[in-house]
């Protein structure tokens, strides 16, 4: 383990071994924590909050500290990709942009942005006399659970504002990727961070689960499934303890009557299957006119059956392997359940026959499906679409909202500001017009079971801060 700026033994003596998802076979073993590691990392980060140079560091000092860190990582972005890739199947071109080299950038950006923001503000009071010194101490220790999609992005996500705010951090990844966190340590080592603000535990569901209730922690940032999000929100909610939840997402694109269709489909290849179709925010249900019904079913169709499928480090490949054995069986659970309800399968609906082992399902595309559908209402998490028809806009914009999730979206027209409207009216955390692209500085999040709080931008910052109103006679 990570802990206190040293490497320790676990105290377990379970090993994790990560299988790659591209030829079934060991690709590396790290050791599994347990609670007394939990303990150990949950007390470094305590120390370090209240006792070490780290809480005596300004604005400046921790930006600082964050462009160390931004560099160390930077350095190490290919092999950081590299482990990515072996770990999860991610095609090797995203993992480098994603895994590499994103996470220097949000450092960045919040490194910047601890600078902009004020420890202080003086406000003056209202309907009275004084003045209220309005101060923003960190929130403490925070517990970051990272799923397997995006391992080092989504662990940034967290890490970056909760150091630009003055916290430290435990991080728990996944065991499915548990070896690029290792690297991030390694970086934050060379980076020089005070011992004990990065602490890294390892383990599976109860050494998660420990941590989210451990009496040490202040805040828990957790990515993942809306199952285990409610689970997580329901310890949090008895301990009265800040938690920011994104979780699982079904969203729809929506497709106008003025779309044009070559651009469509550029597109959804990144808003619908971008990383083997694991991503949480895809617009999986595509929502045509019935006037063009059949020409967008075929147009996505063909994007489908034209993404390359093959191994994720060969820079060619579109569409990878899904992340393991158990995931490739749910993703064809849902495309027997497609099938069995009556949907037609424009393309995909198997397994790659030029590829004899590895987790890949053909990238699949259903039509002829009620909204009410399986596969029309729940994730699937994997590279299967359904193109689902509607005869007015208002229709449309019904369907989409018809869904437990609220994280993503987009609407496609070739009127940008019809678009918008359109997009205004959509129930989630984001949409896209004619992209759908995260913004480092703009909030991302979920609606309904898509989660709660907020990642990224100055409100992702805000997630770390505890308000502090100190009433003056000025």
């Amino acid at each position: 383990m990570f802990i206190g700026g040293r490497w320790v033994a676990s105290q377990s003596q379970e090993i994790t071994t990560v299988i790659s998802p591209a030829t079934e076979e060991p690709f590396g073993t790290a050791p599994a924590g347990a609670p007394a590691d939990v303990d150990a990392a949950v007390a470094a980060a305590r120390a370090a909050l209240t006792r070490s140079i780290w809480a005596s560091y300004g604005p400046d000092e921790r930006a600082d500290a964050m462009l160390a860190f931004a560099d160390a990582l930077e350095a190490r972005a290919d092999a950081t990709a590299d482990l990515v890739t072996g770990e999860n199947g991610m095609p090797t071109d995203i993992a480098r942009a994603a895994e590499g080299l994103g996470p220097a950038a949000t450092l960045r950006y919040y490194a910047e942005l601890a600078r902009k923001t004020p420890l202080e503000e003086r406000r003056q009071a209202v309907g009275g006399p004084g003045v209220t010194v309005v101060r923003r101490d960190p929130v403490g220790v925070v517990a970051a659970i990272v799923p397997w999609n995006f391992p080092q992005s989504l662990t940034m996500f967290k890490v970056a504002p909760a150091l630009a705010a003055g916290c430290t951090v435990v991080i728990k990844p996944a065991p499915e990727t548990v070896l690029d966190a290792f690297q991030l340590a390694d970086a934050a080592e060379e980076a020089g961070l005070p011992p004990g603000v990065i602490n890294i535990v390892t383990g599976g569901r109860e050494v998660g689960s420990y941590l989210v209730a451990h009496p040490g922690v202040d805040k828990v940032a957790f990515t993942g499934s809306t199952a285990a999000g409610r689970a997580i929100g329901e310890v949090c909610g008895r301990l009265l303890r800040p938690v920011t939840l994104e979780l699982g997402g079904k969203s729809a694109a929506i497709v106008l009557d003025d779309a044009d269709l070559p651009q469509v489909a550029r597109g959804l290849s990144w808003a619908s299957l971008l990383n083997n179709g694991q991503t949480c925010y895809l617009s999986t249900r595509i929502l045509a006119p019935r006037s063009r019904y059949a020409e967008v079913a075929e147009a996505v169709g063909d994007l489908a059956s034209s993404m390359s499928v093959g191994d994720p480090r060969d820079p060619a490949t579109r569409v990878g392997p899904v992340v393991s054995a158990r995931q490739r069986e749910r993703v064809e659970d849902y495309i027997a359940v497609g099938r069995s309800e009556g949907g037609r399968v424009i393309t995909g609906g198997g397994r790659p026959e030029h590829l004899d082992r590895g987790w890949f399902v053909e990238p699949t595309v259903f039509a002829d499906l009620e909204p009410s559908a399986t596969l029309a209402r729940e994730e699937v998490f994997g590279p299967v679409l359904v193109v689902l028809p509607y005869d007015t806009v208002e229709e449309a914009v019904r369907i989409a909202n018809e869904s437990e999730y609220g994280l993503g979206g987009t609407i496609w027209t070739q009127d940008p500001e019809r678009g918008l409207e359109i997009a205004r009216q959509i129930e989630s955390g984001s949409v896209g017009v004619n992209l759908y692209n995260l913004d480092l500085g703009s909030p991302f999040g979920g609606v309904k079971a898509s989660g709660l709080g907020r990642e990224l931008g100055p409100e992702g910052l805000a997630a770390y801060v505890s308000y502090k109103s100190i009433y003056t006679r000025g």
